[in-house]
């Protein structure tokens, strides 16, 4: 809705006086009542919409086409005015796997993956290019790893807060805790060395605090390559790291 007209014009006309606006088509002045325009302020509904002059202004607008690129795949993608403003964030997608896929990667709440967890599955491939990384896959023991590497047989899990503090209640807190140690059993049956980082150290992310865990990942990962056992880490499968 494009106004033509002032605060005080509308303050003092009259519910059913007229007011004029611009359509958002044709870009012509047209008149409408105070009532009308004040019913769409106040509801978000088609039915009292005062964006257009007429029915016939509203039908073009919506069939306008727009062309862009995939947000996700960057493939060509054509929309109408009316589907590009029927999206919150703005962004075009091909199809809804992409438009689920690049929301799911980018999604700030919601999710379970932490900071840290998503700053080491940048860094880790970097630093081993030749190994595997499998991050918060469920294929391996038919549960959640945070991190596992197949040719290794190695396992890590970054446990925060919750895992060791009642901080939505001691229910809550009983099923994780059963859930690491059926981990654990899982890990250990299936011949998975599995390693568990506390991190609940990190009330927030920062980079220099998530390199400390980087590094012992690394240690570890390292003495493994070279065929040496973990000396601070010798019971497989029900290894805690702390650090301080």
């Amino acid at each position: 809705m494009k106004p033509l007209y002032t605060q005080e014009e509308f303050n003092t006309t009259k519910s059913r006086g007229l007011l004029p606006l611009e359509c958002v088509h044709c870009k012509k002045p047209f008149l409408i009542t105070k009532h009308r325009i004040f019913r769409s302020l106040n509801e978000n509904t088609k039915q009292y919409t005062s964006d257009f002059c007429s029915k016939k202004c509203q039908g073009f607008h919506s069939t306008l086409a727009i062309n862009g690129n995939c947000k996700n795949c960057l493939k060509p993608v054509t929309r109408t005015l009316a589907e590009a403003k029927g999206s919150k964030s703005g962004n075009m997608f091909c199809n809804q796997s992409c438009a689920a896929k690049w929301n799911n990667a980018h999604k700030t709440k919601g999710t379970r993956v932490s900071k840290l967890e998503r700053w080491l599955a940048e860094r880790l491939p970097l630093l081993y290019p030749d190994l595997e990384f499998h991050f918060n896959r469920k294929d391996a023991i038919n549960g959640e790893l945070d991190i596992f590497i197949p040719s290794l047989r190695l396992a890590f899990e970054l446990n925060g807060i919750f895992h060791y503090e009642p901080i939505y209640g001691p229910e809550k807190l009983g099923r994780m805790q059963s859930n690491d140690e059926r981990k654990m059993l899982a890990c250990a049956e299936y011949g998975i060395e599995l390693c568990v980082l506390d991190v609940s150290s990190i009330t927030y992310f920062k980079p220099t605090k998530a390199q400390r865990f980087l590094d012992i990942i690394t240690r570890i990962v390292n003495s493994k390559l070279s065929g040496d056992l973990p000396v601070s880490l010798p019971l497989p499968s029900q290894n805690l790291v702390e650090v301080p």
